[in-house]
C-alpha cells in the first residue's frame, strides 16, 4: 500500500482508477464562448435538480464562469475527443473546430453531445485545492443512445458493451 508521502502523485494515480465522463462546462461571455473540460460531474439530487462540478482554485477560467448567469453542461459523446482535448487546454481557442450553440441566456452548449444541462450556481462549497460547485438544472436535453467519452488513467476512453452472465 501507497503511503502519502508525495500525495500529488500518488492520489492523482489513485484517483485516475476510478473512470469518469467528461463534461464541458460553458458560458457565452461579453468576450466570446469560455469554457472548460471536467471529469468531477456527479449528479447530486432530484429535488431540487441539483449536479456537482470541481474547480480547481487555481483556475483562470472558473472565474469568469462563475460571473455568468447561466451555464451550459455538456456531457462529451465518445467521438468528441477533440473537444475534450482543446477544452482541457491552459491557453489557445478552446473552441476551435467545436461546433456549439448558446441560448438567450448565455448557457453554451457543446453540439452532438450525449446531454446538456442548462443551469446556474446554486452553491459553493471550499474542499482544500478545489471548490465544489452545486449547480441547480433548469433543464436538459438527453441522446441517451449516445455513448460518452470516458477519462480513465489520464487518458480518454470509450465504453464497450460487454453481456453480462449471471450465473446461479
Amino acid at each position: 500500500m501507497n503511503t502519502l508521502e508525495e500525495p500529488t502523485s500518488v492520489l492523482r494515480n489513485a484517483f485516475g482508477c476510478f473512470p469518469t465522463g467528461v463534461a464541458a462546462v460553458c458560458a457565452e461571455a461579453s468576450d466570446g464562448p469560455v469554457g472548460m473540460a471536467v471529469s468531477s460531474f456527479t449528479s447530486v439530487s432530484l429535488d431540487p435538480p441539483l449536479l456537482s462540478v470541481c474547480m480547481q482554485n487555481t483556475s483562470t477560467t472558473w472565474p469568469t464562469l462563475r460571473e455568468q448567469s447561466r451555464l451550459g453542461l455538456s456531457v462529451l459523446a465518445e467521438n468528441q475527443v477533440s473537444a475534450g482535448k482543446r477544452l482541457s487546454m491552459k491557453t489557445g481557442d478552446r473552441f476551435a473546430e467545436t461546433a456549439w450553440r448558446a441560448t438567450e441566456d448565455g448557457a453554451l452548449f457543446v453540439l452532438d453531445a450525449s446531454a446538456w444541462f442548462d443551469c446556474s450556481i446554486y452553491a459553493e462549497v471550499p474542499a482544500g485545492d478545489h471548490t465544489v460547485v452545486l449547480l441547480e438544472i433548469h433543464s436538459l436535453q438527453t441522446q441517451p443512445d449516445l455513448p460518452p467519452l470516458v477519462f480513465h488513467g489520464s487518458r480518454f476512453r470509450r465504453l464497450h458493451d460487454v453481456d453480462l452472465v449471471v450465473e446461479s
